[in-house]
């Protein structure tokens, strides 16, 4: 899979950047207001960050062969 540059400089900006900003976001409030389910949303979130991230990877790699 390659992506487009535009696709790529914004995933890799929600990945790099918005979902650890939004993974903290949650704990934080999630533990200040002792949200039941803190622990799970940001298991899931990282899970999900980390699969974006995988893809992203490969996307790169496919890149940098092509040239």
């Amino acid at each position: 899979m390659q992506l487009d540059n535009k696709t790529y400089d914004i995933m890799k900006w929600i990945v790099q950047t918005f979902l650890p900003a939004l993974i903290a976001l949650v704990g934080g409030i999630g533990a200040a207001t002792n949200f039941e389910y803190t622990e799970i949303t940001m298991t899931i979130l990282a899970a999900v960050t980390t699969f974006l991230g995988a893809l992203l990877g490969v996307s790169n790699h496919n890149y940098k062969k092509g040239e």
